[in-house]
């Protein structure tokens, strides 16, 4: 942590009175992502041991941002010490977009021309920048070859067939896989592969997309990475909101080359094959092996979209073993498990300041719970306090130390509490809970990450947060 301090204070003459660990932490590359502040300036900082990762990274942003590409700049690095710092573009996700404006399979139109916009700008990553990239920085390998392929391939097969005790014939599907990767290495491969092209990788500053999580580009097909967009689990967009954002890529991805539609749609779909198999094997390393649930609720939709695929679209190579494979998987009583307990209450919670106006009904239903805690201390007046958040230590011991935040506590936890049992046994999957103060920044702040914390612990529901005028997002 003090190196990223360092950083900081080299590059902006000045100290950072704010140092907070982000939710990114939690995810699957082991990386530690740290928001640094002051008064007058923010910056991301990271931390990683894989040097290699980290200067693929940092070189690509550099070329990136010379072509004038949607990227984060970098500030500072300390390879050394497996550290650099970046600009930051806040918190505002395309997927948290996506999470915020939709009912089921209704998704907003602001989501779907946000989707459009990501995808506009994809060909100028992948056609603009194929000759413009020094590939020998690649980490691990510089293009998505036979051994690249076989690396996903047999992550799925150890990582999540057999942890998940789904039944296949090792020779066999080792043969399906060389029959796939003799299929996906006829495509044209001389592009800049962006390798983990999805929803949370995309930054919308001002309705605008920026870029992250890069660092393991290589050459390979375009296929690879609007498929991974597309067919990423978790956002589980319908098959024709696909279909029309294949259309428009395609339309887009014209006006850089020459493009034979048919010839992309051939292999298109080994590509979502094998993507879906990359996220599966990662699912399975982090969830079964590793014993991170969290993982393991992305795999309901991943197994929604091959029971698409198995149903509507036929590869140009026929693969016994692995089609059998995934049929079994379809009647997995332990996978079918996760995905009943997938299928369950998600609990949206938001901090919102009463100044800037009431919250709107994300879920249409009115239902839930909406607690002022003006009537808490104000950690606001006090000087010391007045540039930090909810989401800060500072903060939370401060307010932990009044009795009124205890008592105000247990009778809104009470309330919560109540209400997802209800709501479970009822069948219901969608519970709002909010807290109001005077700014939006500290005592909702706290409350909201502290219900985060006591409702994740629980396990028995899923939860979305937001911080209304925190983050910056739509009222």
């Amino acid at each position: 942590m003090e190196v990223l301090k360092q950083l900081f204070e080299q590059h902006f003459h000045s100290s950072p009175t704010s140092v907070v660990p982000l939710q990114g932490n939690l995810g699957g590359s082991g990386r530690k992502i740290i928001r640094l502040s002051n008064d007058e300036h923010s910056a991301i900082g990271i931390l990683y041991g894989v040097r290699e990762e980290n200067v693929a990274f940092l070189e690509f942003s550099r070329a990136f941002r010379r072509h004038g590409l949607p990227v984060p700049q970098i500030y500072e690095e300390d390879l050394e010490h497996g550290a650099y710092l970046e600009e930051d573009l806040g918190n505002h996700t395309l997927y948290h977009f996506l999470t915020q404006n939709r009912q089921g399979e209704d998704i907003a139109p602001a989501v779907v021309e946000a989707y459009r916009k990501v995808i506009a700008i994809l060909p100028r990553f992948q056609v603009e920048m194929r000759n413009k990239i020094n590939y020998k920085v690649c980490y691990p390998r510089a293009s998505f070859d036979r051994q690249s392929i076989a690396w996903d391939l047999n992550y799925f097969k150890y990582y999540f067939l057999r942890l998940a005790g789904v039944p296949f014939s090792e020779q066999a599907l080792e043969d399906d896989f060389s029959k796939l990767t003799k299929f996906l290495l006829e495509a044209d491969r001389n592009y800049f592969l962006y390798r983990d092209f999805q929803s949370r990788n995309v930054i919308l500053v001002e309705g605008s997309p920026y870029y992250l999580d890069y660092q393991g580009g290589r050459k390979g097909a375009l296929q690879y990475d609007v498929a991974s967009l597309l067919f990423d689990s978790k956002a589980d967009l319908t098959a024709s909101l696909r279909e029309e954002l294949l259309e428009y890529y395609l339309d887009r991805l014209a006006t850089f080359l020459p493009i034979d539609r048919q010839t992309f749609l051939h292999y298109y779909f080994g590509f979502v094959y094998v993507r879906l198999m990359q996220a599966l094997g990662a699912y399975g390393f982090r969830g079964f092996y590793e014993n991170k649930p969290v993982f393991l609720q992305s795999v309901p939709y991943a197994l929604k979209n091959i029971r698409w695929l198995l149903h509507n679209v036929k590869l140009p190579v026929e693969l016994p073993a692995l089609m059998a494979a995934f049929t079994a998987m379809l009647g997995s009583e332990k996978l079918q498990s996760i995905a009943h307990e997938s299928d369950r209450l998600t609990v949206r919670i938001t901090s919102f300041s009463f100044h800037r106006g009431p919250l709107k009904d994300e879920g249409g239903h009115g239902g839930g719970f909406v607690f002022d805690a003006r009537s808490l201390p104000n950690p606001g007046r006090l000087e010391k306090f007045k540039l930090l958040t909810g989401r800060e230590a500072a903060i939370a011991e401060y307010l932990e130390q009044q009795e009124s935040v205890h008592q105000f506590w247990e009778n809104a936890v009470a309330l919560v509490d109540a209400a997802v049992e209800n709501y479970q046994g009822r069948g219901f999957k969608s519970l709002a809970v909010s807290f109001g103060c005077t700014g939006g920044r500290h005592r909702s702040v706290y409350l909201a990450e502290r219900l985060v914390r006591h409702l994740q612990a629980s396990g028995k529901v899923d939860v979305v947060v937001r911080h209304r005028d925190l983050d910056g997002s739509e009222a």
